[in-house]
């Protein structure tokens, strides 16, 4: 069978990467056609457009790039209906991906399936109406969202985590490997203290700052950088200067497996921490903090920002974001994670909560085998 597949980011590119090979298993005439990234690639297939070229991100961004974005639209609809699929699959990358969808519905009335839902039970529950028009499946990651979606009269199919997997295959391959981690990366013996400032510059630049003057703050621990995919050494190290830490590219499980703690931003990264059972503190910079609280308070559908806390239904990590974003606070919340043992252990205990609730690996498996069942109805 013929699959497109849309991924707009490096978390979309992998998750569909490890779909793509679990879709070869049930289906050995699969051919793949995408827009992603190299992950993709590497599992096979045919790459149109790499994420990076279509990454925009915020209102600012997306105006000034609204040409390109427009162009890259245009782009897929026609190389989607020149390869005519048996399905289009897209990957979360809500804003693009559901204008593309109601392109291939309306239009090339072909079938559409999601994986990675959006999240519209954050604060825009009005996209709804956008599956029930344009998505014919959709394939969750969170346990949650299920029932937030049944709520809503729109049956889901909860396939598990693709992030369990990833974590579990890499803890497996490190139970039978040498370790070198910390030799290579040329790491002193002092506990590492894991810095995950987020995936995009700004992001970085948001956060990463505040992150290193807490670090600095704790002298016994070594800071460590998780360098993101697609930003190079030297923006971070306008951000850096002086201060005494490493930066490692394409190790972050490396590095979460040898931390003592990690300062985060919100995303799927507070859930890897999680996995790994590093203490973690969730801080995430806003511009004009005291109004994103009041709007975060009082318009948005939850109460958390962390999959963490959204998974385990209450607070097991600290969410410092918005107004309650300070360096006092983090350093304090980095102090108890480290020095209160009843603290840390509570936060151990929330851990193993959200991995009994995540459930078993295998969400790839088992998204490629309800993808082949439901194309066969």
């Amino acid at each position: 069978m013929r699959y497109y597949l849309i991924a707009g980011e490096a978390s979309g590119d992998l998750h569909a990467s490890n779909l793509m090979k679990a879709l070869t298993e049930v289906d050995p005439e699969a051919n793949f056609r995408f827009l992603g990234g190299g992950l993709m690639e590497a599992a096979g297939g045919t790459l149109v457009k790499h994420y990076r070229e279509m990454a925009y991100m915020g209102f600012i961004p997306v105006l000034m790039n609204l040409r390109t974005i427009l162009h890259n639209m245009k782009m897929c609809q026609d190389d989607i209906r020149a390869y005519q699929p048996d399905v289009v699959i897209l990957i979360d990358y809500p804003g693009f991906n559901l204008k593309i969808a109601k392109y291939v519905k309306k239009v090339l009335q072909l079938p559409v399936y999601y994986y990675i839902s959006p999240k519209i039970w954050a604060w825009k529950k009005y996209r709804i109406n956008d599956f029930r028009r344009y998505i014919d499946k959709m394939f969750c990651i969170l346990p949650f969202e299920k029932g937030f979606y049944r709520g809503l009269g729109y049956p889901v199919d909860y396939v598990g985590n693709p992030t369990v997997d990833a974590v579990a295959r890499f803890i497996e391959r490190q139970d039978d490997l040498s370790d070198t981690f910390l030799e290579e990366e040329k790491l002193t013996k002092k506990p590492v203290l894991a810095l995950l400032a987020g995936s995009r510059r700004q992001e970085i630049k948001d956060n990463l700052p505040t992150m290193l003057e807490v670090a600095a703050a704790f002298p016994d621990y070594q800071p460590v950088i998780a360098g993101a995919p697609g930003i190079d050494e030297t923006y971070y190290a306008q951000y850096i200067g002086s201060h005494p830490v490493k930066i490692v590219f394409g190790k972050t499980y490396s590095l979460l497996y040898h931390s003592k703690a990690a300062l985060v931003t919100s995303g799927t990264a507070t859930l890897e921490t999680s996995l790994f059972k590093v203490p973690q503190v969730v801080c995430y910079y806003t511009p004009l903090g005291k109004i994103a609280g009041f709007v975060f308070r009082n318009f948005f559908h939850t109460k958390y920002i962390s999959l963490v806390n959204l998974i385990a239904g209450k607070e097991v990590v600290q969410e410092l974001f918005a107004d309650r974003f300070s360096q006092a606070a983090i350093r304090a919340e980095l102090s108890r994670i480290l020095y209160d043992m009843e603290y840390r252990n509570y936060m151990l205990s929330g851990y193993d909560h959200v991995i009994l609730t995540l459930g078993t690996p295998g969400a790839s498996e088992r998204t490629a085998r309800l993808i082949y069942q439901y194309l066969h109805i």
